[in-house]
């Protein structure tokens, strides 16, 4: 790479990012002074760290952005780095998603539930749990004091047409606000009680609890008496699972840390109101040389970047303290709207604390390297045999298999699905809707497939990297689910195109044999190979993901409605008036008139709709009032 002439590069805050010979951005970094630190990565290469000497010599070119000051310059690097994910920086191996004890209160009956995945808006979170279970479990428990609705909308909709509750308000689990035997006022305040309980505000609810159980017992009403006595030991089950660490004051998360020069083990512990609340366990990919106050440093990032208010606390422990700590203990400020000190605990209860989390990251660590060590060797042996095998130029660290389902020549689909050193990345998978062809034609389908995903990555790379990309890498082995037909076909689309160098093969379902171009003869790999197994694995994963696209069409063909083909009236409209009426036979009983006074339905809509509806001809499009 060349070096930008040092007067080019300013002497303030910024992000810079190195990108690859095709534009895509592999490395992102901040800076207090961009020309300072990009001048280190122009040092001999001999001084330069392995892994950093690496990606300085893929680097074709460096990119900055100026920002204000240094905490704009860890906002920006954190956005650019969730954005392109480059290769050369440090990621999240475990993408597991945590499940967490929700409670919607953006919907105007709250209701409790198990989630995962990203975090919205006008919801409650709390956890994370280890395992979903144990959210249902304290769910359970819960409920019995604080009875509000876990029950789906559609199964909260369908009860309330039938005027009767679900056998959740028999067990006394939840107060059946779908037939309106509790008021808007009273369940909000079960709501806003079940919502403090969890932030760690046990005590007024135990109180309560004990006062209504000894004043029911007073008054000799002890069937309402027991009821609260199986209350409180409900609640108090719950308050044991949450052990007790610090004073009730204390909002804090404890980060345990244990690495070497490839991984890192994290566990987080919440701990709010005192009290351990939830768990998370993370294994880091150290493709970054860091380590130590480095390390930590960019672990807050990664572990905070996304968070909303409520998930940052008052104070962050941590095994080490962070490099430029001031600067992010500002950036978590931000984050959360208030001061927040980043420290490492020297002594006390707080010292212990963080002891027992790094002794539950060193364990999880060393399962981790006890179940990857030998699922890391197999798909190594897989991958190194598998190039042997079909005389690769290098090993198939990336393989991407290409598979067409129809029915009868109908809903013809394809799917493309990849696998990324032996493991399926479902974040890329692909699948594709023929559209130029009627009737029964694997071979054309799959050169429409194959043309489409290849014009895009050549598109693409013409364009240069930058967010949002489909298709921008290509396959180090393309495989075609089929024999020496299909093989063809995908053969004939690479020379089209000009991506001879990309090679492919064709595995044929019937004796599992693999097809190479310019061979007459099926390459034989022996059975009980891991090589074979690996093709075979990533062939029926393509086979899957296609045959559900076409079951998920057929199914969306068969229950079509005579109301999706009325003009003006989309998926919004159609569900409103369904609720309305219930049904389509009782939308036909209603004159033009009824259906054309309906305040919310714009006339020219309504006018459609009864055409659609006794089938008259109806307008190709409506006149918007």
């Amino acid at each position: 790479m060349q070096r930008p002439p040092a007067g080019s590069i300013p002497d303030t805050p910024g992000s810079y990012q190195f990108k690859d010979r095709e534009g895509r951005i592999i490395y992102v970094g901040k800076a207090k002074s961009l020309r300072s630190r990009l001048s280190n990565y122009f040092a001999p290469p001999a001084t330069l760290p392995m892994r950093t000497r690496q990606m300085v010599t893929i680097a074709e070119s460096v990119e900055w952005i100026e920002v204000r000051n240094e905490v704009e310059a860890l906002f920006l690097e954190f956005n650019l780095i969730k954005t392109h994910r480059p290769r050369f920086n440090i990621r999240l191996k475990d993408d597991k998603s945590f499940p967490y004890l929700a409670v919607t209160l953006d919907e105007e009956w709250p209701r409790a539930m198990v989630m995962r995945g990203k975090k919205r808006t006008g919801v409650r979170y709390f956890g994370p749990y280890a395992h979903a279970y144990a959210i249902r479990e304290t769910l359970d428990l819960l409920l019995r004091t604080f009875p509000i609705r876990t029950c789906t909308n559609a199964k909260f909709d369908r009860h309330h047409k039938l005027e009767r509750p679900c056998l959740y308000a028999h067990i006394e689990k939840c107060v059946a606000p779908c037939v309106e035997t509790v008021t808007k006022e009273e369940y909000d305040a079960l709501v806003r009680e079940l919502v403090a309980f969890l932030d760690g505000d046990t005590d007024d609810v135990v109180d309560r609890l004990e006062r209504q159980m000894l004043a029911a017992s007073a008054e000799l009403e002890f069937e309402r008496a027991a009821r609260l006595r199986d209350q409180l030991m409900s609640v108090r089950r719950v308050i044991e699972r949450q052990q007790m660490v610090g004073t009730r004051s204390e909002d804090l998360d404890v980060i345990g840390l244990v690495d070497d020069p490839l991984e890192a083990s994290v566990q987080v512990f919440f701990v709010r109101k005192g009290r351990v609340v939830g768990r998370k366990a993370v294994i880091v990919d150290k493709v970054e040389d860091l380590d130590g106050p480095p390390l930590v440093a960019r672990l807050l990032e990664l572990l905070y970047g996304d968070s909303s208010p409520d998930d940052v606390p008052k104070e962050v422990l941590v095994p080490v303290e962070p490099e430029e700590r001031a600067l992010y203990e500002e950036f978590l400020s931000e984050m959360r709207g208030s001061r927040v000190r980043v420290r490492v605990p020297q002594r006390g209860d707080k010292r212990e604390l963080l002891a027992t989390v790094t002794t539950n990251a060193r364990e999880a660590m060393t399962r981790h390297k006890l179940r990857r060590a030998s699922d890391h060797n197999a798909r190594a042996r897989a991958l190194t045999s598998l190039q042997e095998a079909l005389d690769l130029p290098e090993a198939p660290l990336r393989i991407e298999c290409f598979d067409i389902s129809n029915l009868q020549g109908t809903e013809i689909v394809g799917s493309m699905v990849v696998s990324e050193d032996g493991l399926a990345k479902r974040s890329e998978y692909r699948r594709f809707k023929v559209r130029a062809q009627d009737g029964q034609d694997d071979f054309a389908a799959m050169e429409e497939v194959l043309t489409r995903r290849f014009r895009n990555y050549l598109r693409e790379r013409d364009e240069g990297a930058r967010a949002g990309k489909r298709f921008a890498y290509p396959p180090n082995l393309l495989l075609i689910d089929g024999g020496k037909g299909q093989l063809n076909v995908a053969v004939r689309v690479l020379e089209d195109l000009g991506l001879e160098d990309i090679s492919v093969a064709g595995l044929a379902k019937r004796f599992e044999e693999v097809y190479l171009p310019g061979r007459s003869d099926p390459v034989r790999i022996a059975r009980d190979s891991e090589a074979l197994y690996l093709l075979q694995n990533v062939r029926d994963e393509a086979h899957r993901f296609a045959v559900t696209y076409h079951r998920q069409l057929r199914a969306k063909k068969l229950t079509r409605s005579i109301l999706d083909d009325v003009f003006g009236l989309g998926s919004t409209r159609r569900t409103r008036l369904l609720k309305q009426f219930g049904s389509v036979k009782r939308m036909r009983e209603l004159t033009e008139d009824e259906i054309i006074a309906i305040s919310w339905l714009p006339e020219a809509v309504g006018r459609a709709l009864f055409a659609q509806l006794h089938g008259e001809p109806t307008p190709s499009k409506a006149v918007r009032p």
